[in-house]
């Protein structure tokens, strides 16, 4: 990819278009900032849906940036150009993305063919970024083959990376606590492929054990994730990773299951959509008569519930 420089936003749109660096880092910067982000994601959407969006979660210390590291160099290896989004921790000063990950995956920083972007949670819940979907589809847009995400460290109910992506990877590590991270109702629940990560140390084989026991008793139709060995610092198990992961896009490709994915995730993508357009209305109109901060005051003072204040406050958006 050549790097060169664009003005207005429609030679955003075609800097994008044609995979240059520093327009895929502009743009992906507006999505961050809402800074006219919904125009140039409507000029690019024709020209998304041809990349394969793989999910990485897992608790903090998992090792899923060594581990998303390595399957970007096996996947370059097979020709595949790859983006990652590395969902970071919020800096508490900035708000910005704290870039542990760029730090971590220093091996492909420089590979033309690997594009990396940390994006800061700002407060969101369930391991993503807010504009982590939009990001996605600047990174298609700009003919990434794979593009892959790196959830935050997530506990057991934080799996929002089922609405981004259509195949997701929980990584595990034996001896954090638990017997097993995954024995967890919501974690379980949204694997495609396990991976125990840091094979090597001890309990890595009943780790796996009670994964593949736990998933006896998980429903999953026509699909069983499989539970793959890694030790992500040496490459270890990365190759029968990828392959899994392959294996499962096929899946998804020849089965009703994948149609139904996609619909689940375009309507998770419209409600968080309109949901965010519902929150700054909110807030264009917070210190008007009658506006959000006295609701919030009507409310603290118990002069209104807050079920009648949020009714009145969003009959007035409607204009009712």
């Amino acid at each position: 990819m050549r790097a060169a420089p664009a003005t207005g936003a429609s030679e955003l749109v075609e800097g994008v278009l044609a995979g240059r660096v520093r327009d895929v880092a502009r743009a992906l910067s507006a999505v961050e900032a809402e800074q006219g982000a919904p125009e140039m994601l409507r000029a690019l959407f024709p020209k998304t849906g041809r990349a394969r969006v793989v999910g990485i979660t897992g608790p903090p210390g998992a090792g899923k940036s060594t581990l998303v590291q390595r399957l970007a160099q096996r996947y370059r290896g097979w020709g595949a150009t790859v983006g990652i989004v590395a969902v970071d921790p919020s800096s508490p000063f900035s708000g910005g993305a704290i870039l542990g990950d760029r730090i971590r995956m220093s091996e492909i920083f420089t590979d033309p063919g690997v594009f990396i972007r940390s994006m800061a949670t700002r407060g969101a819940l369930g391991g993503l970024a807010r504009a982590t979907g939009d990001a996605v589809d600047v990174l298609d847009a700009a003919g990434f083959g794979l593009v892959l995400i790196e959830t935050v460290g997530v506990g057991q109910d934080e799996v929002d990376i089922v609405k981004a992506a259509e195949t997701t990877v929980v990584v595990l590590v034996p001896g954090l606590g638990d017997d097993i991270q995954a024995i967890k109702a919501g974690i379980l629940e949204i694997g495609d492929v396990f991976v125990v990560n840091k094979a090597d140390r001890d309990g890595a084989d009943r780790a796996a054990a009670e994964i593949a026991t736990m998933l006896d008793y998980t429903p999953h139709w026509s699909w069983r994730p499989p539970v793959v060995r890694t030790v992500a610092t040496r490459g270890e198990g990365v190759e029968e990773t990828a392959e899994a992961i392959d294996a499962h896009g096929e899946f998804l490709r020849s089965h009703s299951e994948g149609r139904e994915r996609r619909r689940r995730r375009t309507r998770a993508r419209l409600l968080r959509i309109l949901e965010d357009r519902f929150r700054r209305a909110v807030e264009a109109n917070a210190r008007a008569p009658r506006g959000f901060e006295e609701a919030v005051e009507d409310v603290l003072a118990r002069r209104e519930d807050p079920y009648a204040a949020a009714e009145r406050l969003y009959s007035g958006l409607l204009g009712a």
